[in-house]
């Protein structure tokens, strides 16, 4: 078994590996406030075959990384947030109306691969989870216990949403990805799968740089891209989903934009997947001059004092 290292050990074995560190007080504050094995994964980029690291890598400069990294994925949890509490009104807009309030809990309405049993622990769960509050107490006073499903829906997460629209029969599942995305199902869901597992490293406080997604998101064959396993493919998910295509640009495109330009220095395009035409991909039809300047600007800083 291994030793555990305290701090100081920490920053001498990052010494011996061949990192730079100019500030050792810095470095050493730093080691104390995360977790150090966390940590070493932004070194990936910079590692050699025997262990060590690539002459000239200096803390400084993974430590900039890992602030974009912070950065950018408060940037991805604010606009999830948006697609998440507008899926759930489509999808309880689009299933009250096509069957009744309370289909959901009919087995009938589902594909072949559902798995009915799970759905109906998933709902029990949430409502235990949630006994206490005004919402269930007055369901299970006045309704017996039952919800309608722009009720239960508010207790879903967003891989429970996922899971929900993904299980549907396919003549609904092509219905609703063309009445609210206008894309085929299929395409709906690979976003919705990828933005779920997206949401959660987010959430978790995942390394987004130079990391590796196994769920690769389909992209529109107009779209001359192909994906590379990377950040940027997501980011391509996000803006698919998003519930307001004309704020797309102001709220996320733009301070994305400035967020690479404050880390250039430090940052490669190529560990994110991002190509060297990346802005002709995330921006909606190329227009980087429809949003107020001064706004974008006001919005990233006001994400930069978030972070």
């Amino acid at each position: 078994m291994k030793k555990p290292f305290t701090h100081k050990e920490q920053l001498e074995l990052l010494k011996k590996k061949g990192l730079v560190i100019d500030n050792e007080d810095k470095c050493l504050n730093f080691l104390r406030s995360v977790n150090y094995y966390w940590f070493s994964a932004y070194f990936l980029p910079f590692k050699q075959k025997d262990g060590t690291y690539k002459s000239g890598t200096t803390f400084e400069n993974i430590y900039r990384i890992f602030e974009f990294d912070r950065k950018l994925r408060i940037m991805i949890f604010t606009m999830i947030e948006d697609i998440e509490l507008s899926l759930r009104s489509q999808l309880a807009y689009y299933f009250a109306h096509t069957h009744s309030p309370h289909a959901y809990m009919d087995a009938k309405y589902y594909g072949i691969h559902h798995d009915h049993n799970r759905l109906l622990n998933t709902i029990k769960t949430v409502i235990n989870n949630n006994r206490n509050t005004p919402v269930v107490l007055h369901h299970n006073k006045k309704y017996e216990g039952l919800f309608p499903i722009w009720v239960i829906i508010d207790f879903f997460s967003l891989g429970n949403l996922s899971y929900f629209y993904t299980d549907w029969l396919v003549n609904d599942k092509k219905a609703f990805a063309k009445e609210f995305f206008n894309t085929p199902y299929t395409y709906l869901d690979s976003w919705l799968k990828c933005v779920t597992v997206l949401r959660n490293r987010c959430a978790h406080y995942s390394r987004l740089y130079f990391s590796m997604f196994t769920d690769i998101p389909k992209v529109p064959s107009s779209i001359r891209y192909i994906c590379t396993g990377r950040v940027f493919d997501q980011l391509l998910t996000l803006k698919y989903l998003y519930p307001y295509q004309n704020k797309w640009n102001e709220y996320f495109a733009s301070p994305l934009t400035l967020l690479i330009d404050e880390y250039k220095e430090s940052v490669s395009l190529n560990h994110i997947g991002f190509p060297e035409n990346w802005k002709d991909f995330i921006f909606i039809n190329n227009l980087e001059d429809t949003c107020s300047k001064e706004k974008t600007k006001s919005i990233y800083l006001f994400q930069k004092q978030q972070s």
